[in-house]
């Protein structure tokens, strides 16, 4: 599995400048006007992990490879999207299988670079998307309602899903998104978004994009974009999304030099990919062999066969046992063999957890 994530935002906030720096590619065009982007724009990249690298280099292989963040840049909303208005709504079906949604703000004055209104209004504007994407939510959902109004006439089991899905319809019609829901994690509902795949539902990370003066101190734009935000139980980060483009070219440790100068210490990427874990309750474990190492993305609390099914079903079908050895441990003895020699090899059945870090050789049998 891997982290995938839709780009959201008004026109001219800076998306698709974000969405290059991200995937450090200039594969989304960027001008000085609104819609820009017409079509969706779809790039993975690795995610930033310097366990991966250390271990590679422990066990003696060229080959590191990480865990994948998916992103999809669609073009700006704006008001009155849902009705057809600009083209956003168009590609709205693009983000409704990504896992999360980056909603980029603009918080920076630039008289060169054009503005749906006089000047941003960070509270506005992210009201105008928050609102665009629940209208949407409402439309696909009214159209269910019909289909299982008149199934739960002839069929007892329906009753329970007809009534979740009034009670859904009530709780976005008031404004509020299905992410705060308190039905959100009970089966009944993930069976519903199973199929509709709300968009509100999708938690979000807001991005507030600044010129370069107002990475060190929050500027009055951030500050606003900030107090929604806290206000709805929403994260959010602070970028300069064209000063990571001008970086797409550096190494990572130029790149982290460059930031510091700035009195930044993680890049975008960096940044989105540790809230997105942490919002979708993801973690990384390792597997390695005589040619890589490798990260696997898993959610937290999975089991040891869980987590093997990642690398193949086999695994999880002819699970044994899992080998573990903690990401410090083995860093500290260096190797596989001093773990072992020193007595910190751990054999785990299938209750056992995988924790954030975990090296792990699975034993199985087909």
């Amino acid at each position: 599995m891997s982290l995938s994530i839709g780009i959201v935002g008004l026109p001219n906030v800076g998306k698709s400048t974000l969405f290059n720096a991200l995937t450090r590619a200039q594969n989304a065009q960027v001008a000085n006007y609104p819609f820009c982007t017409i079509q969706p724009n779809k790039a993975i990249v690795p995610v930033p992990d310097a366990r991966v690298e250390m271990l590679a280099r422990l066990v003696g292989v060229s080959r590191a490879i990480h865990a994948t963040v998916e992103f999809v840049d669609i073009a700006g909303l704006v008001r009155g999207a849902s009705q057809g208005e600009g083209l956003g709504n168009q590609f709205l079906g693009n983000i409704r299988d990504t896992d999360a949604i980056i909603h980029v703000v603009r918080c920076f004055d630039d008289p060169n670079v054009m503005h749906i209104s006089a000047e941003p209004d960070p509270q506005t504007d992210m009201e105008i998307i928050n609102v665009e994407l629940a209208l949407a939510d409402l439309q696909q959902l009214e159209r269910k309602l019909e289909k299982l109004e008149r199934q739960a006439r002839v069929e007892k089991g329906i009753r329970p899903l007809f009534d979740l899905a009034l009670h859904i319809q009530e709780y976005i019609g008031a404004g509020r998104p299905l992410w705060a829901c308190p039905e959100r994690d009970t089966p009944l509902f993930h069976a519903l978004n199973q199929e509709m795949r709300f968009l509100t539902a999708k938690p979000v990370i807001y991005a507030a994009n600044v010129d370069e003066d107002g990475l060190a101190v929050d500027n009055g734009y951030v500050q606003a974009a900030r107090d929604t935000a806290v206000a709805q139980g929403a994260h959010l980060i602070k970028l300069c999304a064209k000063l990571e483009e001008e970086m797409v070219e550096m190494s990572d440790e130029e790149r982290h030099d460059y930031l510091a100068l700035s009195g930044v210490s993680e890049s975008g990427l960096e940044q989105i990919v540790h809230h997105g874990y942490a919002l979708l309750g993801l973690i990384s474990y390792f597997s390695f062999n005589d040619e890589e190492v490798r990260a696997w993305t898993i959610h937290q609390g999975w089991t040891a066969p869980q987590a093997a099914g990642v690398i193949h079903t086999d695994f999880e079908r002819g699970f044994i046992r899992a080998e573990v050895v903690p990401y410090a441990t083995f860093v500290q003895h260096g190797s596989w063999h001093a773990v072992k020699a020193a007595g910190l090899l751990r054999i785990e059945g299938r209750e056992y957890v995988v924790q954030d870090g975990d090296v792990v050789y699975f034993r199985f049998n087909v």
